[in-house]
């Protein structure tokens, strides 16, 4: 059954649509242009093993690889481009970066709110979404980075740039300082300040509906 549903992937990424049934409508301009565009990326995860197989386990860790290889190529070609427009790395990754991955969860979520009376399934999508982000999108790979510069050997470089750094006194004395991970916050702050004042917006705008007439998120 396993080998079937592998086959079955291939099958789905190749035609339009997933393939013809009978009674289908006939795809449309936009399908077959969309379709055209999409299909290398369709034909690269069609190689993630279907949930057959133990017990979904061997997808589940296929499709972050996969996901992986997807962000690497995403964050290469999102750099490119703010390199073109001059734009600092920081500004690129939350406008075209953040745009290009927050949209499936913006689409999801608004179909959870329309089919959910309470949107419960909404917000949970959302929360969870960020939560992945922040715990295994970015923690994990810091953990990595950081265990990975801790066992590293002497690197001349880092001792150049961080060893007399005033601003990270909490490495120990200038000069005697271990090698370890270093991240600066930079442009934190703005992006943090960015992201509360649109939260809270938001919040507002639920409020005054709910308020001023009666409205739900859901439903």
């Amino acid at each position: 059954v396993g080998h079937a549903n592998w086959v079955s992937q291939f099958r789905d990424a190749i035609f339009v649509n997933g393939g013809m049934e009978e009674g289908d409508e006939q795809p449309s301009v936009l399908d077959m242009a969309m379709h055209c565009i999409t299909l290398p990326w369709k034909l690269l995860f069609a190689f993630v093993p279907p949930t057959d197989f133990c017990g979904g386990w061997v997808c589940f860790f296929f499709a972050l690889i996969m996901i992986g290889f997807v962000t690497m190529i995403i964050g290469d070609m999102a750099s490119l481009l703010g390199c073109v427009l001059c734009l600092p790395d920081d500004i690129t990754a939350i406008t075209f970066v953040a745009l290009g991955t927050s949209l499936p969860d913006t689409f999801a979520s608004k179909q959870a709110a329309q089919e959910d009376p309470h949107a419960d399934a909404s917000v949970g999508n959302v929360t969870g979404s960020n939560s992945v982000n922040v715990f295994l999108g970015l923690g994990l790979p810091w953990m990595i980075a950081a265990v990975a510069w801790r066992l590293r050997g002497h690197d001349g470089r880092w001792h150049d740039m961080y060893q007399m750094d005033p601003e990270l006194t909490w490495l120990g004395p200038a000069g005697a300082r271990a090698q370890a991970f270093v991240v600066k916050a930079g442009s934190l702050a703005f992006s943090v300040t960015v992201f509360s004042t649109c939260a809270m917006l938001c919040l507002l705008l639920l409020a005054l509906r709910r308020r001023l007439v009666g409205g739900e998120l859901g439903g």
